[in-house]
């Protein structure tokens, strides 16, 4: 979506630096099934009238109702004005809704149960203002480029990471019964140019990669699919029947309903022939081109669409709608985005903020044991990013600045912080406890930052680097990134800071990689803590990890190269025509190039040790043969292999590990050296052994067979990988099909 409206500002950001909070436990709520919701739906549609028919799945206009998109309401039926909102991180345009950590962070956790408590408490949060449809989460783009604008929406750059979170999400909003939404489908993986490019993607890397996150999407149930801006192979994503009613609806046997992306409607006809089910907003942000509503009756009575076209859509809207349950008490929608005001509606879902925070960590480096911290007699903080923004965490639009602490990206994810703890507030609050000195400097001139750090135990200096939608441009950054080194000269402050400071430690909130090879091997840089986008709870989560609270458990969800070209991807100006299947950590291994840091990578203050490797399998050779359901032929989801490990922690603290199992498939199948394909996250004591086990299903080991067009096992040897890395490797076996 993007946006041309700016609302009301809202107040500044408080800072509420606070002990560690204990996990909320949850109870499970019922969601109905498909069958069910379509009876209903069957029987609503008889008693619509025309009119309602095109309410129903026509936006009424952009700033027309309270929320970012309305529909019209059919009263024969009891059905509302639905209203939808963004967003994947927390509710867009409200005073009082926490702000999580980013999808790239809640990633980096590694961890299923907070990240399905996450999505929990956004649906909670949603449900609480009436909203119907909350605009996340987000699996697209995948992460093609590293510099990609809206990367940090979503799950990290790899189909198999990203399909199991936006699986767990969806079931967590749903469980509290919002409608969730898969967005943005498909192959939209840059800012520029993404309202008139082409992604020209042939059909198995498509699948693959990109598609492959939206199948585990579908199998979670998820209500609605946004369709993207761009074209895919010449033909616009949201007019393109190959993609909507073939791939979609027919491959993948979708049952839910598929929106435009905001003004992403281009025809009358060709979106509504093409398997669009209703258009957001309903108008373009000037309200002047109107593709439904009116202009789809006539379309119906002139016999471009037909009848059974339009009762197909307004099915699918009604079906997600019973689906949900939202026919019994749902409440009223209850706010305005047009003036933001107070709703506090986040109770103790800070919980989960800090908590993400926390274990989304990633420790790239900790030399000589320099982390954790215990009682320094003086710290320095050095850099704009130890602080909340001078004007307010909340001063520019939709976070299109980059002032102060970075803990979230800028465009239609955004949110308004109800707080924002930094990395100097936390700090300060421990250092009181402690009796530490806090000496800072909060700007990137080099030379402060230099002075401050003197003498001090310890210096830690926080950089960024931000991203976001391309309908902002921050500091000449037009959504996509110019290039991937921390913003306001990062590395010269921390090169200046370590040129005085033996002991400095770096401190990096990202979007995404940065280069850092101009002072990650510097002896004096002792430690380096990447510290992600972590949302409201930012610096208490980063004081809990740099005093060892607990230990750092973060794996990267992508890769840390040594220079961009590494990455072998460069944002195109016009149609993208180069595609593959080697992306990110893939692209690594097929090249043979030596990454600063490797997907999945992650340091602990302990030591794990692997063991006792079991491999225990049924799979057989062939093409996937079951009837479709919602994410695709039935049988894929069929585990037909059995993977497991001992994993002890050897070391002296308590720690957790994500151990992870990666394939390489035989020869003949043509895929990448190895894939992601499983992964825990085991919370040890000191000296105790935990059981890691993978199950492997049908889909798993399987490609997309372009003669046949069906997913299929190959036979031959898969050689097992389980190891704390895609690189780090502890354990070897086979699956022999």
């Amino acid at each position: 979506m993007r946006n041309f409206f700016l609302p009301a500002l809202a107040t500044a950001a408080l800072t509420q630096a606070a002990a560690l909070p204990t996990e909320e436990k949850t109870s499970k709520r019922a969601v109905g099934s498909w069958d069910d919701a379509y009876t209903k739906a069957t029987a609503a549609l008889a008693k619509l009238s025309a009119s309602e028919k095109v309410g129903i799945v026509s936006g009424v206009g952009w700033q027309k109702g309270p929320c970012v998109g309305n529909t019209k309401a059919a009263s024969s039926i009891g059905f509302p004005s639905l209203c939808l909102q963004d967003g994947p991180v927390g509710v867009r345009y409200i005073q009082g809704a926490t702000v999580f950590a980013s999808g790239v962070h809640a990633a980096s956790t590694w961890d299923i149960d907070l990240i399905r408590e996450r999505g929990l408490f956004l649906g909670q949060e949603a449900k609480q203002l009436g909203i119907h449809v909350q605009l996340g989460p987000t699996s697209g783009p995948l992460g093609k480029f590293a510099q990609g604008g809206r990367n940090w929406e979503g799950f990290g750059a790899d189909p198999y990471l990203q399909g199991i979170a936006m699986a767990e999400t969806i079931e967590g909003m749903q469980e509290a019964g919002v409608q969730a939404t898969a967005k943005h489908f498909i192959a939209n993986e840059q800012e520029l140019n993404r309202e008139t490019m082409s992604s020209d993607v042939n059909d198995r890397i498509l699948r693959e990669l990109y598609v492959w996150p939206f199948m585990d999407a579908l199998h979670a149930n998820a209500a609605s699919v946004m369709c993207s801006y761009n074209k895919v192979n010449g033909t616009w994503a949201c007019e393109s029947d190959l993609v909507m009613n073939k791939l979609l609806k027919e491959e993948l046997g979708f049952r839910g309903y598929v929106m435009s992306d905001w003004n992403a409607q281009h025809t009358t006809t060709g979106s509504a022939n093409g398997g669009l089910d209703m258009t957001m907003p309903g108008s373009d942000f000037s309200n002047q081109n109107v593709y439904w509503g009116p202009q789809l009756q006539n379309a119906v009575n002139g016999g471009q669409v037909k009848q059974s076209r339009v009762d197909d859509m307004v099915k699918r809207v009604l079906a997600s709608w019973y689906l949900l349950g939202q026919d019994k008490g749902y409440p009223t929608t209850s706010f305005s985005s047009w003036k933001i005001g107070n709703h506090n509606v986040g109770g103790n879902h800070k919980t989960n903020a800090r908590a993400m925070a926390r274990d989304g960590i990633v420790l790239l480096k900790n030399n000589n044991a320099s982390l954790p911290l215990s009682k320094p007699k003086t710290i320095a903080v050095i850099g704009l990013d130890s602080i909340v923004a001078p004007k307010g965490a909340n001063a520019c639009v939709d976070r299109g600045c980059n002032d102060g602490t970075l803990a979230l990206g800028w465009g239609s994810a955004s949110v308004e912080f109800p707080y924002l703890i930094a990395p100097l507030d936390a700090i300060k609050t421990q250092a009181q406890s402690d009796g530490s000195t806090v000496k800072s400097s909060p700007n990137d001139n080099a030379s402060q930052g230099a002075s401050a750090a003197q003498g001090a135990d310890v210096a830690i200096v926080c950089i960024n680097a931000d991203s976001g939608e391309g309908y902002i441009t921050v500091e000449g950054n037009a959504g996509d990134r110019k290039d991937l080194n921390a913003w306001h000269n990062g590395n010269d402050l921390v090169k200046a800071v370590a040129a005085v400071n033996k002991n400095t430690v770096v401190v990096v909130h990202s979007v995404g990689p940065i280069l850092m090879e101009e002072w990650i091997d510097n002896p004096s840089v002792t430690a380096v803590v990447w510290a992600g986008l972590p949302g409201q709870e930012s610096g208490n989560g980063l004081v809990d990890v740099l005093y060892g609270s607990v230990s750092p458990s973060g794996k990267l969800p992508y890769t840390i190269a040594k220079k961009a070209s590494d990455y072998g991807t460069t944002i195109k100006g016009g149609d993208d025509k180069d595609w593959s299947l080697d992306i990110d950590y893939r692209h690594f291994d097929r090249a043979s190039i030596t990454p600063r840091f490797e997907f999945g990578f992650g340091l602990s203050y302990s030591n794990f040790t692997y063991a006792d490797l079991s491999i225990s399998s049924t799979a057989s050779a062939g093409a996937a043969s079951g009837p479709v359901i919602p994410g695709g032929p039935s049988d894929l989801w069929d585990t037909v292999a059995t993977v497991s490990a001992s994993i002890t922690n050897s070391g002296k603290v308590s720690a957790a590990e994500v151990p992870q199992l990666y394939l390489a498939y035989p020869d003949s199948a043509g895929t990448p050296p190895k894939q992601l394909r499983g992964f825990n996250k085991l919370k040890l004591a000191a000296g105790a052994s935990g059981k890691a086990e993978f199950k492997l299903r049908k889909r798993d080991l399987s490609y997309w067979d372009e003669k046949s067009r069906k997913w299929t096992v190959p036979s031959g040897e898969f050689k097992v990988y389980v190891g704390a890395s895609s690189r780090d490797v502890r354990l070897q076996g086979k699956i022999v099909v």
